[in-house]
């Protein structure tokens, strides 16, 4: 049985953290928001040249997700009724992406938080979910499969389907700092 996270909840007047590409070439500004009754999470990623808007149900659950590239208006909009059946802000039924609850792009380690607040996983627990997975260059949209193993107190792994895998410390909030080869945490 998954015992608490065990992280402080975020302050009421938000949250920022910044990251660099492990080269230093690029740059992101995550901020994490309580508005509304829910949490708001908004990240600008240089390099990749995106901004995304991902709103968060109390429980730490994605309820839409915005991604924003070269239009005023999102690039692409995504709903769910908040059981993991996913559609188009057009009301357009995605039923290949149900079952989903959490949100990743390859271009950002903040989204990791969201799972890592939610499962509130032990110590040497592991636990395997979908996850919708969004290539920013295509805005292809698929399902993938990521196992988050909690290594230590603020230690985490998450291997992909791919066979990817990653390692990464994360700070008293459960936001990842460096993820060794690809982001460095920058401090505010």
């Amino acid at each position: 049985m998954p015992e608490p996270s065990h992280y402080p909840p975020f302050p009421a007047d938000g949250y920022a953290a910044r990251w660099s590409t492990w080269d230093g070439a690029h740059g992101e500004l995550f901020t994490l928001a309580w508005e509304n009754e829910a949490w708001t999470a908004t990240g600008r990623v240089g390099g990749a040249d995106i901004e995304y808007v991902i709103r968060l149900s109390p429980l730490w659950q994605a309820r839409q997700v915005l991604l924003f590239r070269d239009l005023d208006e999102p690039d692409l909009w995504l709903g769910t009724d908040g059981h993991g059946r996913w559609g188009e802000v057009n009301g357009a039924h995605r039923p290949e992406l149900d079952g989903a609850v959490d949100v990743a792009f390859g271009v950002t380690p903040a989204l990791h938080v969201v799972p890592i607040r939610r499962l509130g996983l032990a110590v040497g627990h592991s636990v395997t979910l979908p996850v919708l997975t969004i290539d920013v260059d295509t805005l292809a949209v698929a399902t993938v499969t990521h196992t988050y193993t909690r290594r230590a107190e603020h230690d985490w792994t998450v291997a992909v389907a791919d066979a990817t895998e990653v390692g990464f410390t994360v700070d008293p909030h459960g936001l990842p700092l460096d993820v060794p080869g690809t982001f460095r945490r920058i401090e505010q």
